[in-house]
């Protein structure tokens, strides 16, 4: 029997899903925020701090026209002036020319950039070693703590409801070295925050971590994985079998 191998552009559909419906679900533990869809745009608005400084993001739609174009930003714009929010980021992908070029003539600027990558899990490679990982507890409270010795605002995510989450964390000598989260979302994991504390990388323990994930999400049934990778980290990815989708573009006012 042939199997059909899943393409990359149903992945990135599929990727830009779970990522929307991740979103969703961070909306549901900050005050006043929501993910607001709206035709070629969907916004999540987080008007109060901490994700407020993290999580003000926007996907549009790719192949629009002309005036759906303007449309959706134009509506995306609305939607942040409305929550009182100056700073977000309008993610585009990279192929999507028109795009580009209609915030770029609103002054829009590409502030930074990730990689776009997926999988079919059919696609793990069955030699990865995922080492021998020392695994905490599943403990919300600590991984928020983690997050803000790495940098990250006091408080990010204290509020979302863990049980929506597969965490991850990694202890080495009995502290917490690395850590990742994985959200699922129509037969689709998306991987989301794998970190490491700088004492410990290069020790292979995000690709270990991530490739934990991806195996625990086929036996939850998920069939593919997806997320965004920053450039130091792909390489990590591809070892574990992600694909690359092309560059997704994150434009400022």
């Amino acid at each position: 029997m042939t199997v059909l191998r899943t393409t990359d552009r149903e992945l990135y559909v599929r990727g830009s899903a779970t990522l929307l419906a991740s979103w969703e679900q961070y909306t549901r533990g900050s005050a006043g925020a929501a993910l607001v869809r709206l035709p070629g745009v969907s916004a999540a608005v987080f008007p109060t701090h901490p994700e407020r400084a993290v999580y003000n993001n926007a996907l549009l739609d790719r192949d629009l026209d002309g005036p759906q174009r303007a449309a959706a930003v134009d509506a995306l714009e609305a939607a942040y002036r409305s929550a009182g929010v100056e700073r977000y980021a309008a993610w585009v992908h990279e192929s999507d020319e028109g795009m580009r070029g209609e915030l770029s003539g609103r002054g829009f600027s590409v502030d930074e950039s990730t990689r776009a990558m997926g999988m079919s899990l059919r696609d793990v490679p069955p030699t990865l070693d995922d080492l021998d990982l020392d695994l905490a507890p599943r403990d919300w409270a600590e991984y928020v703590r983690y997050l803000e010795h790495a940098g990250a605002p006091a408080g990010l995510l204290a509020g979302a409801d863990s049980a929506a989450f597969h965490l991850l964390l990694a202890r080495v000598a009995g502290d917490v070295a690395a850590t990742a989260l994985a959200f699922d979302h129509g037969g689709d994991c998306g991987v989301f925050n794998v970190s490491t504390v700088e004492a410990m990388r290069r020790r292979g323990l995000g690709t270990a971590l991530t490739a934990r994930l991806v195996r625990d999400a086929a036996d939850r049934g998920c069939t593919t994985a997806s997320l965004q990778s920053t450039a130091i980290a792909e390489r990590v990815y591809a070892a574990v079998g992600f694909r690359d989708l092309g560059r997704i573009l994150e434009f400022v006012p």
